[in-house]
C-alpha cells in the first residue's frame, strides 16, 4: 500500500514541477502555444476516456472508498488502481487545480481491497483492511500517520472499535515511517509559529472560525452546483477537456493557481496586499470548482487547504494593516483558517486539527486549532451545509443506480456500535423493528460474547453483528443506522 502511494507522490511531485517548466517555456516562446493547447486537448480527451470507462476514478476517490465499505459500490479494484494513477498523473501534469491526497487514499484502499480479496474470510475483515489502506494513503501523502488513523475512524466508519484502530494504526504508522525515510521528517507545509496568540486575541479566532465556516459552506454549495451544471454536457470526454484548456489559458495570465497549490504559498504574506490575495482566492476558487466539478481524477484535500490558507492570509493582512497586529502572527492566522475551512467542508474537525498539527509541526497550537475547528463546524451546521463527502457519495449513488451492486445470492455481516441515546439503547431485541431478511447474530459487550435472544437487552456501547443479503447491504445499513446511531 505504502509503496504505491509513495510512488504516486514522487511521480506527481515531479510532474507538477515539469508542468510549470513547460508552461513557462511556452509562455516565453509563443510559437509553441498552439502545440500546448493541442496536447492539452489530447490529454483531456484521454483522461475523459478513462473516466467514461471507469467512473470509480472520477474526483478524489474518497466517496468511492466510503461507498465500497458501506456496500454501495462494487468496482474492480485493479482497473481503478491503474486508471486512477495514470489519470491523476496526467491531470497534475496539465496543471489542474486538484490534489494528490484523495487519490492517494483511494490507491491505498484499492491495494488493500486486492489483498483483502485474497486474505480475508469475511467482508467485515476486508472492509477493515480497506480502511487501513486508506489511512496508509493519507499518512504517506501528508507525512501524517495519526491523521490517517483519525480520518478512517471519523470519516469512513464514524465509530471506533479495536479492530479498526489496530488495522488503521499499523497501516498508517508503517506508511508514515516509510514516507519519512524517503522524504524526510520535515513538515509538508512550512508555516513556523513564532509566537502564540495571546488570550486577549482569542476573539479573533472566534471571528475567523465564523468566516471560515461560512466560506466552507459556500465551497460545498458551489461545488455541488458546478457538478450539476456539468451534467448538461453529456459527453464525459468533452466535459473533462474543459479544465485542461482553462489550465492552458491560466498558465499565460495567472500561473500561481495551477496545480494543487504549492505555487500559491509564496504569496501568502502581507507584502502581497489584500487586493492580490483576494484575486488569488477568487481565481483559485473558480479554477478548483471547474477542475473538480468536471470529474477529472484528483482530490480536493490540498486545494481546499490552500484556499483556507489564502483566507487566513487575507484575514492576517487586514489584522496587521488595520488592527495593529504583529506581522509575526501571520502564520497563526493561516494555519487557523486552514483548519477551520477544512473542518467546515469535510465536517471532520478532529481530522482537521491533527492533520494541520502534523503537516505544519505546530504542536503548540492545539487549543486555538480546536477552537476554530469547532466554531467553523458549528457555523456550517447552522447554515445547513452537508459534509462534502457525504454529498458527493449521495450523488454517486444516484448515478450508479443498481449497475454496481453485488451478487444478490451472497450474504454478508455488518458490525455496528450502539450509541448512547439511540433507539436500540436500553431496548429489547424483540421490541426493535429490523429490516426484512436481517438477523442479529451476535453481541459483543465488555469483551465478551452475548447470545442474542428476543428478550436480550441491548446496551449503549454494544458491538452488534447483523446478517443480511449482500445486495441489500447499502439500504439496510441506512435503516440500521437509524436504530443504533444518534442523528441530529
Amino acid at each position: 500500500m505504502a509503496v504505491v502511494v509513495i510512488a504516486y507522490r514522487i511521480v506527481l511531485g515531479r510532474l507538477e514541477t515539469l508542468s510549470f517548466q513547460l508552461y513557462g517555456y511556452a509562455k516565453n516562446h509563443p510559437v509553441f502555444l498552439p502545440l500546448v493547447f493541442i496536447v492539452l486537448g489530447i490529454m483531456g480527451y484521454g483522461v475523459g476516456t478513462l473516466v467514461a470507462k471507469n467512473r470509480a476514478i472520477s474526483g478524489s476517490g474518497i466517496p468511492q472508498v466510503k461507498g465500497t465499505i458501506l456496500g454501495y459500490f462494487n468496482y474492480n479494484w485493479f482497473n481503478t488502481l491503474w486508471s486512477k494513477f495514470i489519470g491523476g498523473a496526467i491531470a497534475i501534469l496539465a496543471g489542474l487545480s486538484v490534489g494528490r491526497e484523495g487519490p492517494s487514499i483511494q490507491l491505498g484502499a484499492c491495494v488493500a481491497e486486492g489483498l483483502g480479496d485474497r486474505l480475508c474470510d469475511s467482508r467485515t475483515e476486508r472492509n477493515y483492511l480497506i480502511a487501513g489502506g486508506a489511512s496508509a494513503g493519507l499518512a504517506a501523502a501528508f507525512n501524517a500517520p495519526l491523521a490517517g488513523v483519525i480520518f478512517a475512524v471519523e470519516e469512513l466508519f464514524t465509530y471506533i472499535s479495536s479492530p479498526i484502530l489496530l488495522v488503521t494504526m499499523v497501516s498508517a504508522i508503517v506508511a508514515g515511517s516509510i514516507a519519512r525515510l524517503i522524504f524526510g521528517a520535515h513538515p509538508v507545509l512550512a508555516f513556523p509559529i513564532q509566537n502564540a496568540l495571546p488570550l486577549s486575541s482569542y476573539w479573533m479566532i472566534c471571528l475567523l472560525g465564523i468566516i471560515s465556516g461560512g466560506a466552507g459552506s459556500l465551497y460545498n454549495l458551489v461545488l455541488l452546483k458546478t457538478q450539476k451544471l456539468y451534467k448538461n454536457i453529456s459527453n464525459t470526454r468533452f466535459r473533462v477537456m474543459i479544465p485542461f484548456f482553462l489550465a492552458g489559458l491560466l498558465s499565460l495570465v495567472f500561473p500561481a493557481v495551477l496545480g494543487g497549490g504549492h505555487a500559491a504559498l509564496e504569496y501568502l504574506n502581507p507584502s502581497s496586499g489584500p487586493g492580490f490575495l483576494m484575486t488569488l482566492l477568487l481565481v483559485k476558487f473558480v479554477f478548483s470548482m471547474i477542475s473538480f466539478g468536471s470529474g477529472a481524477p484528483g482530490g480536493i484535500f490540498f486545494p481546499l487547504l490552500i484556499l483556507g490558507a489564502i483566507i487566513g492570509a487575507l484575514f492576517g493582512t487586514f489584522s496587521i494593516l488595520y488592527l495593529g497586529f504583529d506581522p509575526a502572527y501571520m502564520n497563526n492566522f493561516i494555519i487557523l483558517a486552514m483548519t477551520g475551512f477544512f473542518s467546515a467542508i469535510v465536517r471532520a474537525p478532529l481530522t482537521g486539527i491533527v492533520l494541520l498539527l502534523e503537516m505544519t509541526g505546530s504542536y503548540s497550537s492545539m487549543l486555538p486549532l480546536a477552537l476554530v475547528a469547532i466554531i467553523a463546524s458549528t457555523t456550517a451546521d447552522l447554515l445547513k451545509s452537508a459534509p462534502v463527502y457525504e454529498s458527493l457519495l449521495e450523488n454517486q449513488r444516484k448515478e450508479a443506480g443498481s449497475t454496481d451492486l453485488p451478487d444478490e445470492r451472497r450474504t454478508t455481516t455488518v458490525d455496528m456500535v450502539v450509541h448512547h441515546g439511540s433507539l436500540a439503547s436500553d431496548a429489547r431485541i424483540k421490541d426493535l423493528s429490523f429490516p426484512d431478511d436481517c438477523l442479529l447474530t451476535g453481541i459483543r459487550r465488555d469483551g465478551k460474547e452475548v447470545v442474542p435472544r428476543g428478550g436480550t437487552l441491548i446496551r449503549a456501547g454494544d458491538h452488534v453483528t447483523v446478517l443480511m443479503h449482500l445486495h441489500e447491504e447499502a439500504d439496510h445499513r441506512d435503516t440500521l443506522a437509524k436504530l443504533f446511531s444518534v442523528h441530529e
